[in-house]
Parts: structure tokens; sequence; C-alpha cells
């Protein structure tokens, strides 16, 4: 039987789905490490055969930067004396400089550094940014019994540990470099106890007056 191009298949004139909107859902996925878990991960990091993967473990936690940014880092861009990493080019397009905890520099210090090669954490072998380091990292969180965890969960766990210890988080925001504050306020109830202990400190400075 021929079929006619022009014409339209039954049931298809008007589209039954036309003007219903999708329904919204939380793809956001948030996955955060506890102490004890970093601890696991940073052991099995140790033994890792890619020698540069536990200082990249550990400067994540340390600094809440993107892998991509650590691992472009150049020594011209850190400047450890005040305690200051540049990140020339971010997500966003802008740059922006990212505060050193004094954990993150003495790791800094113990790099070494190879001729003629102007990145902080190279591979190195080839003396350039690691394309991936996909393999050393599965098998790392494998051995820590963390089946489920990606590299930038690490970003997500430097924010909840600085929010949970009182850190602004427009501070946070700055130093993880979101373009949207919005994006920070997934770390809001991380704050809870800190912002429950200024409640009872303010509430213990007006009963004492009260007292009087």
């Amino acid at each position: 039987m021929r079929s006619d191009n022009n014409a339209s298949i039954p049931g298809s004139e008007v589209n039954p789905t036309r003007g219903i909107q999708r329904p919204k859902f939380d793809n956001l996925r948030q996955r955060f490490l506890s102490s004890e878990e970093a601890g696991r991960l940073l052991k099995a990091a140790n033994k890792s055969l890619n020698v540069q993967l536990r200082p990249l473990v550990e400067l994540l936690l340390l600094t809440g930067a993107r892998l991509g940014e650590l691992l472009r880092a150049e020594w011209s861009h850190l400047d450890l004396d005040r305690r200051s990493w540049l990140i020339p080019v971010t997500k966003t397009g802008k740059s922006r400089y990212v505060p050193l905890a004094q954990a993150a520099i003495d790791i800094f210090k113990k790099l070494p550094k190879y001729e003629e090669c102007p990145y902080a954490i190279p591979n190195p072998e080839t003396r350039k940014p690691y394309v991936t380091i996909k393999h050393a990292w599965q098998t790392a969180r494998d051995e820590a019994q963390l089946p489920n965890l990606r590299i930038h969960d690490l970003r997500h766990s430097f924010a909840s540990q600085a929010a949970g210890a009182g850190v602004d988080l427009l501070a946070i925001s700055r130093i993880l470099g979101h373009a949207d504050y919005k994006s920070t306020l997934m770390y809001s109830h991380f704050a809870g106890e800190t912002l429950l202990s200024a409640v009872e400190a303010g509430a213990s400075k007006l009963s004492a007056q009260w007292a009087t």
C-alpha cells in the first residue's frame, strides 16, 4: 500500500501533553564526608600507585577547589607567604583568590618541583596536568569502602565542614567561587548547631540582664 507523506497519523493532530507542566523534583545530589570517612579515604589514597593522589585529595578537602582548578594550579599562582592561591580562570569565567589554611600550605611545601614544569601537582611522567585520575580515584574510593563517592563531593565536604564550624555562608560562597549565592544555601543546615549556640549566648546575656 502506498503511503501518503502529506497525510497525518490518526490521533496526532493535537499533542495531549501540551500545556501540562513537568513536575519539579530535587535532583541535587548531596554527599558529605564525615571525619572518619575522610580518614579512610586519605589512608587509601596514600596506598595509591599514583603518588599525586594523596596530596590532591588532601588539598581538595582543605580548599574546596574543583579538581580541574587544582590540576592546573601553577607555582606562580601560589603565594604561600600570604597564604593565597590565585585561580586565574574558573568555571564562571572569573578569577578568584582562595585563602590557604596552614595545613594546605604545609602540603604545597612538601610537593616536589620538577625542572621546567610550572605546575604544582603534575603528572610526574609528562610534567603536564593529568588528563584524568579516574582509575586511581576509583581504586582508592573502593578501598575506603565509599563506592558512591565522587571527587566533587570533596568540595561539598569542605563547605559543609566550614559551615558547621561557623564560617559565614557568604564567605564560603566567595571561597568556592559560586556565581549565585543560592548555590551556597545548600550548606545552611550544617550551621544549625553554630546558630543554636549564638541563640543560647544571646539568651543567656538577656537572662542575666533581666535578673539584675
